[in-house]
C-alpha cells in the first residue's frame, strides 16, 4: 500500500534561502547549498518503496538556484501550492491537501539531505498512531501520521525555535495521540551543520556544494 510523501520546500533563491550560512558562504553558495539539498532529498524520496512523492512548494524556481534542475526533478513527483499564513498553517494545510483518501503522511522537509531511502520507508511502516523525527537544534525533521487530519495538532506550534519539538511532541499527545521516536538528525541551519551532515553523506549534491565554500 503507497502512502504520501509530503516534501515541504521553497524555492532557494539567493538573499532569502539559507541565509544563516553567511557570511561563512555568499548568497548565492548558500542558495546553492539549499538546492542541492533539496535535489538529495527528492532523488532519497523518489528512491522510497511504496512512496507516492508530493512536494508542497512556495517560491519563484525562475529565480532559484539550479531552478531548471529542480524544475525538472520535480516533475518526477506531484506539486501542490503552499497555503495559509504562518508556517504552522502551511503544515497542517499540506497535510491536508497531499494526501489521497486512505493514505498515511510522512512529511519531512529540505534541511536533511542525509536521509536515505530504507530511513524514510522504515518511518512510514512504523505501526505507532504517529512518529516525529527530532532535530539536533530542538526541532524536528519528520511527521508521521496514520490519519492525516490529526496534523490539526500543529495550529499554533512555535516553529523555528529550539522548543518546537518538544512544543509538537506535546500538541500530538493532547490531541490524543501516542508518538513514537525516529532517529535524531541534525538538519542545516549553520557552515557548521552543513559541515556536519556533508561528512554523514559525502557523495551527494550537497556534500560537494559545502565543499565550495572555504
Amino acid at each position: 500500500m503507497t502512502f504520501c510523501l509530503l516534501i515541504v520546500a521553497k524555492a532557494p533563491v539567493p538573499g532569502f534561502a539559507k541565509t544563516r550560512l553567511c557570511p561563512s558562504a555568499t548568497a548565492e553558495q548558500a542558495a546553492g547549498i539549499a538546492a542541492a539539498s533539496l535535489l538529495d532529498t527528492l532523488d532519497a524520496a523518489l528512491a522510497t518503496p511504496d512512496a507516492r512523492v508530493v512536494v508542497a512548494m512556495t517560491g519563484e524556481l525562475g529565480e532559484a538556484a539550479r531552478g531548471k534542475e529542480i524544475a525538472a526533478a520535480l516533475r518526477k513527483a506531484e506539486v501542490i501550492p503552499q497555503r495559509g499564513e504562518g508556517f504552522d498553517m502551511r503544515l497542517v494545510n499540506a497535510h491536508a491537501d497531499a494526501p489521497r483518501p486512505g493514505e498515511s503522511v510522512l512529511q519531512i522537509g529540505m534541511d536533511t539531505p542525509q536521509v536515505t531511502p530504507a530511513l524514510l520507508a522504515q518511518a512510514a511502516s512504523r505501526t505507532e498512531d504517529s512518529v516525529l523525527g527530532p532535530a539536533e537544534d530542538g526541532g524536528w525533521w519528520a511527521l508521521g501520521l496514520k490519519d492525516p487530519l490529526h496534523a490539526k495538532a500543529l495550529a499554533g506550534v512555535p516553529m523555528s525555535r529550539d522548543d518546537t519539538g518538544r512544543q509538537t511532541l506535546r500538541a500530538l499527545t493532547e490531541a490524543g495521540l501516542s508518538p513514537g521516536h525516529l532517529p535524531i538528525l541534525s538538519d542545516v541551519d549553520t557552515i557548521a551543520d552543513a559541515r556536519r551532515v556533508a561528512e554523514v553523506a559525502p557523495h551527494g549534491r550537497f556534500a560537494r556544494a559545502v565543499a565550495e565554500v572555504r
